[in-house]
């Protein structure tokens, strides 16, 4: 996720329009996650909450330190929105310092519920498909860098994806 979203705020930074549009709308779902966590999934604020930081990293981002991670840097904008919001409500809360992880763990239910029938659609493969699988259309690795992890090509990489995309196509084919 780190390498995915990194990777679409420098090519917003570079000029691309679309990568930073598929940044902000990513980061919307992760936003509105970590906000109904500390705030509760119908609280009124929640919205607004998650405007706010998406208009900050968009307006700040030319504050982003290219060799830091992304995560952290929009993780410190999220907390500090909400840490304003606690000032304005004049709520005495604190929120405690975390990893960045934390705006990144969901809770949705649904999430969970696809993320349970993707494992369980995926430990059917192999351990070194899984691996890969996960890496190119999960994590968001390129070819490459998932065969320099795996030690194979990059050709043998590409062939191993779309063999285990084959296997579960038919797969899911024969469950319905």
């Amino acid at each position: 996720m780190e390498a995915r979203l990194k990777a679409l705020m420098l090519c917003g930074l570079g000029g691309d329009g679309r990568a930073h549009t598929e940044l902000l709308s990513a980061m919307t779902g992760y936003l509105r996650a970590y906000f109904a966590r500390r705030l509760g999934r119908d609280a009124a604020d929640l919205e607004d909450l998650v405007q706010e930081t998406l208009l900050a990293i968009h307006t700040k981002r030319e504050t982003f330190d290219r060799a830091q991670p992304f995560t952290s840097w929009a993780y410190s904008i999220a907390r500090y929105k909400l840490i304003d919001l606690y000032r304005r409500r004049r709520i005495r809360r604190t929120e405690p310092i975390e990893s960045a992880e934390s705006l990144f763990a969901t809770e949705d239910t649904e999430e969970g519920a696809v993320r349970m029938d993707l494992d369980r659609l995926l430990s059917d493969l192999p351990q070194r498909q899984r691996a890969l699988l996960e890496d190119v259309k999960l994590r968001g690795l390129t070819n490459a860098e998932a065969a320099s992890r795996a030690g194979m090509t990059e050709t043998a990489v590409k062939v191993a994806i779309h063999r285990s995309l084959k296997v579960l196509a038919r797969k899911v084919r024969n469950e319905d």
